[in-house]
C-alpha cells in the first residue's frame, strides 16, 4: 500500500507514519499544496497513492480544498472511482459541517484526532486496503 500522510502537526504526522509504515511506503506532506503536488506527480508517473490521510486544518491549502483538487486531478487523468485513492480526513474538530463537506467532496472516511490505531486499521480493512 502506498500512502501519503498530509499533516502539519509533527506529532500527528509521526503517529500516522508509525502506524502505516508496516503496510508499505509512506510519504509525507505538511500542507495541502504539497499534497496536491505529490498526488499529481504520483499520477503522472503511474504510481498513484492507495491511501491519503488528509488533515482538515492546515496552512497554505486546507484539507477540504486539497481534497477537491485531488479528486479533480484524478478525474482529469481518467482515474475511475474504483481505482482512485482512498482518502481519510483527519481532524481535531468534531464539526458536523466539516464532515458533511468532506463527504460531499468524496472522501472515504473521517477520523478524529488523536487517531486511534485500532480505529484507523478497522477503517482501512473496511476500505479493502488491508486484511
Amino acid at each position: 500500500m502506498k500512502t501519503l500522510v498530509v499533516e502539519d502537526d509533527f506529532t500527528s504526522r509521526l503517529l500516522l507514519q508509525e502506524i502505516l509504515k508496516g503496510f508499505g511506503v509512506v510519504h509525507v506532506a505538511v500542507n495541502g499544496k504539497e499534497a496536491v503536488d505529490a498526488v499529481r506527480a504520483a499520477l503522472v508517473s503511474h504510481e498513484a497513492y492507495d491511501l491519503i490521510c488528509l488533515d482538515v486544518m492546515m496552512p497554505v491549502l486546507d484539507g477540504q480544498a486539497a481534497l477537491k483538487e485531488i479528486r479533480a486531478l484524478e478525474a482529469e487523468m481518467s482515474v475511475s472511482p474504483p481505482k482512485r485513492a482512498r482518502i481519510v480526513m483527519t481532524t481535531a474538530v468534531s464539526d458536523g459541517e466539516s464532515v458533511k463537506q468532506a463527504l460531499s467532496e468524496r472522501c472515504d472516511g473521517y477520523l478524529l484526532k488523536p487517531v486511534e490505531k485500532l480505529r484507523l486499521l478497522n477503517d482501512l480493512r473496511k476500505l479493502g486496503l488491508i486484511r
